[in-house]
């Protein structure tokens, strides 16, 4: 979900990529739009998608969208027929499609137009030109050729950096652990700050970072410092550190990165992020919860964590006095 405004074709054709993170192909998208909170919201279906009209058009209801609008990116059949299944369900739930498009080619054709105020060759594009591309690429979005970039931008680093990682690894489980959570809590709050300033943590220092976020309160702490007004700081971090550490310190950075990405409107990351972490641990209970509020879609407006520091601190201290 973002702040991009759609007035037209083009203008949806240029957004979509921002939206999802990547250009899709062989795709159904489905934006939901005209909400009085919630900005715009994608989502994106592989074809064939007949088996899931009812569950998006149930969605885009729930959370308050009164119009949509349908791509479709793949052969001309099967976006017809994954259309032609999901305009109903969308009519029923209260969020009818305003237009049917297919895109193919650097063109565009519309499957609503009934006469000829559509050229048969279809309609040529540029995104590159659009006032949307200029505010995404402003607003430090990123749309990859397509998913299996956006999977790449998330693979863990090859050698030299994993041997070099896998060693520092090895100090960091050897050390003696802080003395004090207070001595964590600063490396950690240090860590960040000085990556948000441009210095990017060493081999150790991301090393002993891992180790300390299998602790859930000090994972905590780095998630309410998460800048929710400006999070590209804390997704170049995370993904930064989810690509380096070691497989059985992923699913914390993971998570973090995947609040991060969806919080700024990137779905497309957020759920790479969330495949990284839960293939890691198929049962953490963070990455589980981000899973449940995606599918559902919840926006990132209303998922924006509201407790600082020391209402976390307070929080976890009541529940020690509780148990």
């Amino acid at each position: 979900m973002t702040a991009l405004v759609i007035r037209t074709a083009e203008d949806a054709i240029a957004a979509v990529p921002y939206l999802l993170g990547f250009h899709p192909s062989r795709s159904l998208v489905v934006i939901g739009f005209e909400s009085d909170t919630n900005g715009t919201c994608a989502i994106r279906l592989d074809l064939p998608s007949s088996d899931a009209a009812d569950r998006v058009a149930d969605l885009l209801s729930g959370n308050g969208f009164r119009r949509s609008l349908l791509l479709g990116y793949g052969p001309d059949d099967e976006v017809r027929d994954s259309v032609a299944d999901l305009r109903p369900a969308l009519v029923a739930a209260g969020v009818p499609a305003s237009e049917a498009i297919r895109v193919a080619d650097g063109r565009w054709w519309s499957l609503t137009c009934a006469d000829d105020c559509c050229p048969a060759e279809g309609t040529p594009y540029d995104s590159a030109t659009t006032l949307i591309a200029a505010q995404a690429t402003f607003a430090g979005q990123v749309a990859l050729a397509d998913r299996s970039d956006l999977v790449r931008s998330l693979a863990p680093l090859d050698d030299p950096t994993r041997t070099s990682m896998r060693e520092a690894t090895i100090r960091a489980e050897q050390s003696p652990p802080p003395e004090t959570r207070t001595e964590a809590l600063d490396f950690i709050t240090t860590t960040l700050h000085r990556a948000r300033t441009g210095t990017s943590p060493t081999d150790d220092e991301t090393a002993r970072l891992g180790v300390l976020l299998t602790d859930m309160r000090l994972r905590d702490e780095a998630w309410v410092r998460i800048d929710g007004d400006a999070p590209s700081a804390d997704i170049a971090l995370w993904r930064d550190i989810v690509r380096r550490v070691e497989p059985p310190y992923v699913p914390a950075p993971a998570s973090l990165l995947a609040y991060s990405a969806y919080i700024a409107g990137d779905g497309g990351l957020a759920n790479i992020a969330l495949e990284r972490a839960l293939d890691a641990d198929p049962g953490y209970t963070m990455a589980l919860l981000l899973r449940q509020v995606i599918n559902t879609g919840i926006p990132p407006s209303k998922l924006r964590l509201r407790t600082t520091p020391a209402q976390l601190a307070t929080d976890y201290n009541d529940h020690q006095q509780t148990t």
